[in-house]
């Protein structure tokens, strides 16, 4: 029997590349989103090419309401998620603390603090009668050091990982891993989304070096799924090898 992973942020970046991974590894997937069209493709992609099943479940991780439901609306065939990969996640806006938006801040809570909450309460139950399954949350070099402009965002990503600490800590009865991956800079649609779809500047992040690329956090994600049962890895950094931590990045200049 194929084991299930439930990928969320799923249409793009990092969670798109761990759909074509783990669907090449032979999992069947439940992929979420909000963009059902792309959802929508990437089953289509997924299933031709790989021969495995997915399942699209629309939804905005933001919404406690719309997060319960929509687990609970899972066949039960569905339910048994061996492993749940929290992406969702966004960086809005580069500002001081006192020019920044309120609400950046609370889109940023809202997904990458509350909605990482929400979807692991949703899916935890379905894990712990089985006395086993695995939750990888994506984290940020953000949630190791602190730099300008980055505040709220920063807060957010060393949120996830005190969360990732406390989840380990509880579920350990209950015989489920719990691993933070922390990438560092990645050429995805972060910084377009954080620049509100400037495409010069977001070009400018990666200008003179080169950055992780999706694919890369996909092949990380997919080994630290592959271990035995017994073993597990608690957290990882990632970063290209022009970035030492979250704020020292060295450009190559022309």
């Amino acid at each position: 029997m194929k084991k299930i992973i439930c990928i969320t942020g799923a249409s793009s970046g990092f969670g798109e590349a761990c759909a074509h991974t783990f669907a090449a590894g032979n999992y069947n997937l439940i992929i979420s989103g909000r963009r059902v069209e792309k959802l929508q493709a990437l089953k289509k992609n997924l299933e031709e090419k790989f021969g495995t099943d997915v399942y699209v479940l629309p939804l905005d991780v933001q919404s406690r309401e719309a997060v319960d439901e929509a687990f609970k609306s899972l066949p039960a065939s569905w339910k048994k998620i061996d492993l749940l990969l929290n992406n969702a996640g966004l960086a809005l806006g580069r500002d001081n603390f006192d020019e920044a938006s309120l609400d950046d801040w609370d889109t940023m809570i809202d997904t990458n603090l509350k909605g990482l909450l929400y979807v692991s309460k949703a899916v935890i139950p379905f894990m712990i009668p089985n006395k086993s399954g695995h939750i990888i949350n994506i984290g940020s070099t953000a949630g190791k050091q602190v730099y300008q402009k980055g505040n709220v965002y920063c807060a957010t990503k060393h949120a996830v990982q005190a969360i990732s600490e406390a989840m380990r800590i509880d579920l350990l009865p209950h015989k489920i891993k719990v691993t933070v991956i922390h990438p560092g800079a990645a050429e995805t649609e972060f910084s377009l989304v954080r620049l509100r779809q400037d495409a010069q500047e977001a070009k400018k992040v990666y200008e003179g070096y080169e950055p992780l690329h999706a694919e890369d956090i996909a092949n990380v994600v997919y080994y630290a799924a592959s271990l035995p049962a017994h073993v597990c890895i608690n957290e990882l950094e990632i970063t290209c090898l022009a970035q030492a931590n979250a704020y020292y990045l060295y450009k190559e200049t022309v």
